[in-house]
């Protein structure tokens, strides 16, 4: 054990091991039992009762958690494992990559390069040194070099960029000893680098053979056929699983020279020497070069065939998975456990723990869950377009495919007074107009403050001619694509037309968005306002209570238009972010609109994307009756702040349970209609449930930070003013202007612009109990601190 730890390291070990009880016991009340040890009844070789899987041996599949939460905290530090062992299912192994000291103290990192993952080269600056690493010359600083009490001057950091850097420097190197104290449910230790430590005297079997009089190590791996052999012979394999781990398969085993991809073929000569393999996810689900999943290999079936169990290795939240799962981490899990019957992978080695926990106890075998009927309600934005084009009938589709429960259209209007449904007025969000109509492009203040192509400037025929284009928020700068494949598929649909489908269709309701009404009516002599009204009452749903009509804007004179519509739900837009609403304030509101929408930046606080606390908006406009719906939720990891762990189902959880809104205006609605489906939303302790999602609990985890590596307070939100509200009445319609053909102009229609109408008010436009773990591992930091 690194000298380090002395007295104050046995107190947080003595505290961290409290901790880890309290959760357990906690668990106990809503987690399956606990697998029983290796060559038990009942234990991993022999299959359950009950729920079937089409793993070797029956049972559910492993989750091991990589360093434990390594996701969010430096790997294997006490944070990582305290985190990943409360957090996950029961039975969920936390894995160590051992290194070795040149004394032969076994540390627990992934890199053989310490200066990729501490602070050793501040610390030692003249400890750099060149190795031949398995035939690769490596230079850096390595564990040989140094005792452990060397290292343990040391600190850890986060060595992937897309992860707080906030925890660097705070915690200490993990041992193997600190690991197994933390007394995880099992225990998976990984030797890599056999040979290399052998050519310089020392010995990863020899080490291996002194821990495991000491403690039981579950699962043993390594990619090097020479260390399995020498260790076979020493090990309990009732106790310990001995697994083969493959590199990429033009890489050189250590020990026969052959490259990985050829020892695949020979399954046979590994059921010899192992219990399993370990592969890279690829070799399962192959990737094609743009993205997207090629054709299962039989890998899986070939290796249960000769008795061999098969671990996947490289899940992570925050990294840009296949396209085919729409951003969401769950979905690749469950394409690797739940695929239609064909096979379940054995095991699965990840960053993120609590993820593969939802994925296999919430969403797997849970094709027959019944549709979720109440509140929140899942409401489309643009459709579902992070799989395809806003407002296209592809997208349209796919969102009622999924399970929304509300569709909705943005209405826009043609020269030509056709309504159709877009994000924006400004036809360059959602479309090519740019490229085809670039003389068409002007600025209008009164709009947008960039110049655009809009809407009314075309007819409906130029605007068909239109290609749609799927927008990826994250494209440009953090290479998070939307299924590119999909990028310009679909087309454009009437608000007729949408109304139709919507019927056809028999959604629980729609959701029309009316903006710009004041412009359109006084400069573009068009009626949005009417041709709407027109539309929903040709379709018949003025006069129907089977489906939800829902009229949205940021403009109460708009909204007062539809107040003789009973039938209709008004919903007040609040598009800027406020922290709170005074009485004043929800009095306007409810003149005018029975529910409201705001963004998600008005419910939380944020501080260097971790959530710093919430405000009180959610609570003041619920006690008014007014029903309250967020927008707008995104699958991509760089939408999400770190106390959800790169998960979406948690943000989804957090607001569903843990602020209780009514509604949730997302992107990826197939996302949350599979979280309120899955039994793990019922929170009831006696639904007996395999894993509840809970939602996060604001400013805990930026409570573990050290207060240095606090960024100052923002301001606090502005509170939503009264006079901000009420907007002036809808100016008439102006009469459409003679205009002159433009002849660079496919259409050769430019009306002319005059300043808008003045007197506009400007309408403002816990997967974890994170509580009881994150409060245990502060208290447990103080009181090392202290000592």
């Amino acid at each position: 054990m690194l000298e380090s730890s002395g007295k104050s390291g046995e107190m947080m070990r003595c505290l961290l091991l409290i901790s880890l009880l309290i959760h357990s016991a906690l668990a106990q009340d809503v987690g399956p039992e606990e697998p029983p040890p290796l060559g038990q009844k009942g234990g991993p070789d022999e299959p359950p009762q009950g729920k079937k899987w089409l793993t070797l041996n029956g049972r559910e599949p492993l989750i091991v958690a990589r360093g434990g939460l390594s996701g969010l905290f430096p790997e294997s530090s006490n944070y990582a494992n305290s985190m990943a062992k409360s957090l996950s299912l029961i039975g969920t192994a936390l894995y160590c990559n051992l290194q070795l000291t040149k004394d032969s103290v076994g540390i627990c990192l992934s890199n053989i390069l310490l200066d990729n993952t501490t602070t050793i080269s501040t610390v030692h600056p003249n400890g750099d040194k060149t190795y031949n690493v398995n035939g690769k010359e490596v230079h850096g600083w390595f564990a040989l070099d140094f005792t452990a009490d060397q290292l343990s001057k040391l600190t850890l950091t986060q060595n992937i960029f897309s992860r707080p850097d906030q925890f660097d420097d705070a915690l200490p190197i993990s041992t193997i000893e600190d690991v197994l104290n933390s007394k995880p449910d099992q225990f998976w230790l990984h030797v890599p680098y056999d040979t290399f430590y052998n050519e310089h005297k020392i010995s990863p079997a020899a080490f291996v053979q002194r821990q495991m009089k000491v403690a039981d190590i579950n699962f043993l791996s390594s990619p090097e056929i020479g260390f399995l052999k020498t260790i076979g012979g020493k090990v309990d394999k009732l106790k310990t699983k001995l697994i083969f781990e493959f590199l990429g398969p033009d890489e050189i085993e250590p020990t026969t020279k052959q490259k990985y991809g050829e020892l695949l073929k020979n399954l046979g000569m590994i059921k010899s020497l192992a219990a399993g393999i370990l592969v890279p996810k690829e070799f399962i689900y192959p990737v094609t070069p743009n993205n997207y999943l090629d054709a299962p290999t039989t890998l899986v079936a070939d290796a249960h065939k000769e008795g061999v169990e098969v671990y996947a290795k490289g899940f992570a939240n925050d990294q840009n998975i296949p396209y085919n799962y729409s951003m969401d981490a769950t979905a690749e899990i469950q394409q690797f456990v739940d695929n239609s019957d064909q096979f379940s992978v054995d095991g699965l080695l990840t960053d993120f723990p609590p993820t593969a926990s939802e994925a296999i106890a919430c969403f797997s075998h849970n094709k027959d869950a019944k549709p979720y009927k109440g509140s929140p309600l899942i409401i489309s934005r643009n459709g579902a377009s992070g799989n395809y084009p806003g407002c296209t009938d592809l997208a349209y589709q796919r969102a009622v495919d999924d399970g929304a429960d509300i569709i909705d259209c943005s209405v826009q209007m043609s020269s030509d007074g056709v309504a159709f449904c877009l994000d924006s007025i400004d036809l360059n969000s959602g479309t090519n107009a740019l490229v085809q109509f670039m003389t068409k492009s002007e600025t209008i203040p009164e709009l947008q403050p960039e110049a655009g192509v809009f809407s009314f400037q075309l007819t409906w025929e130029e605007i068909q001619s239109l290609k749609p284009q799927l927008q990826s928020p994250y494209g440009p700068k953090g290479d998070l694509y939307r299924n590119p494949a999909k990028k310009d598929a679909g087309k454009l649909v009437t608000l007729n037309e949408f109304l139709e489908f919507a019927k056809k269709k028999a959604t629980t309701g729609i959701l029309i968005d009316i903006e710009n009404a004041p412009y359109l009516a006084s400069k573009a002599g068009l009626d949005i306002v009417g041709t709407v009204i027109s539309a929903l009452k040709n379709a018949s749903l003025d006069k129907q209570s089977t489906q939800q009509v829902m009229i949205k804007s940021n403009d109460t004179s708009v909204l007062s238009k539809f107040a003789d519509e009973k039938t209709y739900k008004r919903v007040f837009s609040i598009k800027e972010q406020v922290g709170s609403a005074p009485k004043q304030s929800i009095d306007e509101i409810k003149k005018f609109a029975d529910a409201v929408t705001v963004s998600k930046n008005s419910v939380i606080q944020s501080n260097s994307f971790f959530i710093s606390g919430e405000t009180g908006i959610i609570k003041e406009l619920k006690a008014a009756n007014l029903s309250v719906y967020i927008h707008y939720l995104k699958n991509e990891f760089l939408s999400l702040m770190f106390d959800y762990l790169s998960d979406p189902i948690t943000e989804i959880a957090t607001y569903a349970q843990g602020f209780h809104v009514d509604g949730i205006v997302t992107d990826f609605p197939g996302t949350a209609s599979k979280y309120m489906k899955c039994a793990c939303t019922d929170l009831n302790p006696q639904a007996n449930i395999p894993y509840p999602i809970l939602p996060i609990e604001p400013g805990s985890l930026l409570s573990l930070l050290p207060p240095e590596k606090v960024a100052p307070a923002a301001a606090p939100l502005p509170a939503l003013e009264a006079s901000s509200i009420v907007d002036p009445p809808l100016p008439p319609v102006a009469p459409k202007k003679e205009t002159k053909p433009d002849s660079d102009s496919p259409s050769g229609d430019k009306p002319a612009h005059a300043p808008a109408p003045t007197g506009k008010s400007g309408a403002l436009a816990n997967a974890a109990n994170w509580g009881v773990s994150l409060v245990a591992i502060m208290v447990l930091s103080l009181l090392s601190m202290g000592n």
